[in-house]
């Protein structure tokens, strides 16, 4: 089985652009992560069904560590690691520490994790994958820092993510809008890693902006604009953007723009002995959502 090769300009990131990118949005990040937010409180209610008792948990992309803070609530006995290629992000991420429950910080590249083999049980990661340039080698080291029995539990986007935005854009040459790996690809990606039937799921959002500036400051503050090694590194012509605006307010409805997302929900096993129920893909759900109503989660 080989990796799919996926063209470069489309698929392929700046490394060091996601890095500062998430610098920048260290103090936006909070006010502008709605969405993030939901799908990791989605991601963490899954666990309650999952048997484990982790001895060492890892929080891949913790960001300003909200999640870490959720796993050390729900594994007390448990080592959380907080895990993010920004410096920044992690800083921010000690204000989430309780006198109790702490967890450890690490800046370090999900490619190259200074970690042990075997010495993981749980890595969760709550949209990280995406901004991996290459997320088979990433799979290939989660799969090295995992014991037998260990679990791997993760989101991600899909390729109709952004489409309308993509669609938007698309009489220009450059890329706007980096595109995302398929849930089938991702699939045989954790095969060819090593990890033991990978289940894959997909959920379809549509949330609501009130104009295309919205959307785009939003993506801004959280970190999320475009980083692809083909974008434009200028603002491009007021012509340019004119049109993508007017291609995009074709699709309002009820006075808002709809955003598609969709969101990809994967966990496997490392070893026998641990079968994950269900299918390897199911029937994907669609909810349509406004952005302002979604909870906002610490």
């Amino acid at each position: 089985m080989t990796a799919p090769q996926l063209p470069s300009d489309d698929y392929s990131f700046d490394v060091r652009a996601v890095r500062r990118a998430f610098d920048r949005a260290c103090d936006s990040f909070a006010g502008s992560s709605q969405v993030h937010a939901e799908i990791r409180a989605r991601l963490l209610e899954r666990l309650e069904v999952v048997r484990l008792e982790p001895r060492v948990v890892l929080d891949l992309g913790a960001a300003h560590g909200a999640g870490a803070k959720a796993l050390c609530a729900r594994y007390r006995s448990a080592r959380v690691i907080a895990v993010d290629v920004s410096h920044a992000m992690l800083q921010r991420a000690a204000r989430q520490q309780g006198l109790l429950r702490r967890f450890a910080r690490i800046a370090a590249d999900a490619q190259h994790l200074p970690f042990a083999a075997a010495s993981t049980d749980l890595c969760f990661s709550n949209l990280m994958l995406q901004w991996c340039a290459d997320p088979d080698a990433v799979l290939r080291e989660l799969r090295r820092v995992l014991r037998i029995g260990g679990l791997l539990v993760f989101t991600t986007l899909g390729p109709d993510t952004l489409k309308e935005l993509r669609q938007a854009w698309s009489t220009d040459a450059h890329v706007h809008v980096h595109r995302f790996i398929d849930m089938h690809d991702l699939g045989d990606a954790l095969l060819r890693a090593g990890f033991a039937e990978p289940v894959m799921e997909t959920e379809r959002l549509t949330v609501t902006y009130p104009n295309l500036a919205a959307l785009e400051r939003e993506l801004s503050a959280s970190g999320s604009g475009n980083l692809a090694i083909g974008r434009r590194r200028d603002l491009g012509g007021r012509g340019t953007r004119h049109t993508a605006r007017v291609r995009y307010e074709t699709l309002r409805r009820a006075e808002v723009l709809p955003v598609s997302l969709e969101v990809i929900y994967g966990h496997a096993w490392v070893g026998s002995g641990k079968r994950a129920a269900g299918d390897s893909a199911s029937t994907p759900a669609e909810v349509h959502v406004p952005v302002a109503s979604l909870r906002r989660r610490p």
